[in-house]
């Protein structure tokens, strides 16, 4: 009995086990994520490999000036490129990555887990905060030894690029997240995702120059995150002078930094409120 009193009062002492803390765990889901963006040849393909074709194909065949300039319409062509790039990997390969997760009930199991739900997240975010990054960094180099982009030439600009490039990825990011919501089981993934990130990159100024679309086409755009991205990666690679031709004859910065930023918030919003952790497909 004694023995036994003992124990129980061992026992007793005994701290309850805390589960691992949000930092902990977001590390590991990052390194989770990573490792599988990597591992996985359809993710790079789609993804990543995507605009680097682009690029190069539709690069070296546009030539030519932009009317009432001198910039190459191949520079104007780059950075619309380099916008669409972000947007691939963030919002395209995101909410597919999120449809094929949830799919196969792995969201489910770690919504159920000790795991901080934010974690989720937060490792979804390191992943596309890297892999954009390094979609850019590819983009940039093949822009620079292949077509001869001039890289910008004063700290404004760098400036300008270290604060569009992550509010834009961060947007996009927190769209797909909401966007995967409408995403029915991970088959229906691309035909849902693919048309309209195709269609936005028509009319966001991507392959054409923003300032000859049709009006309605620009009207349309200007609600979308995409030709703000591509507007602030113009500001950042064109010379100044550029600016003539964009429709409203400025870089408009303070606009691009509102627009992606109300398109963050938004989408982080949406995200908390229509996010699924099942799958509605019966298996």
């Amino acid at each position: 009995m004694r023995g036994r009193s003992a124990e129980s009062g061992r026992s007793a002492a005994t701290p309850p086990v805390r589960p691992p803390g949000l930092l902990r765990t977001t590390l590991a889901r990052s390194r989770v994520e990573l490792l599988a963006v990597f591992r996985s040849r359809q993710s790079l393909v789609f993804t990543m490999l995507f605009p680097v074709l682009m690029l190069v194909i539709l690069g070296s065949i546009f030539s030519g000036t932009v009317q009432g300039t001198n910039v190459e319409f191949r520079q104007v062509f780059i950075a619309g490129v380099l916008a669409a790039g972000v947007m691939s990997v963030a919002f395209s390969g995101l909410a597919m990555n999120i449809a094929v997760e949830r799919d196969r009930g792995l969201i489910r199991r770690l919504g159920v887990s000790p795991m901080p739900r934010a974690a989720y997240f937060l490792g979804k975010l390191v992943r596309v905060a890297v892999t954009t990054l390094l979609e850019t960094l590819v983009l940039l180099a093949i822009a620079v030894l292949a077509f001869h982009l001039p890289l910008p030439a004063d700290a404004q600009h760098y400036l300008t690029l270290a604060w569009v490039l992550p509010l834009g990825t961060t947007a996009c990011a927190l769209l797909a997240v909401a966007y995967s919501s409408l995403i029915p089981h991970a088959g229906a993934a691309a035909a849902i995702v693919t048309p309209p990130f195709i269609a936005l990159q028509f009319i966001s100024g991507v392959f054409f120059p923003f300032g000859q679309l049709p009006s309605w086409m620009q009207t349309v755009a200007a609600f979308f995150p995409l030709k703000w991205l591509a507007q602030g990666f113009r500001y950042v690679f064109l010379p100044v002078g550029f600016q003539r031709v964009e429709p409203a004859g400025n870089w408009e910065l303070g606009h691009i930094a509102l627009v992606l930023g109300i398109w963050a918030v938004a989408m982080l919003v949406v995200s908390l409120l229509t996010f699924r952790w099942k799958s509605t497909r019966v298996h």
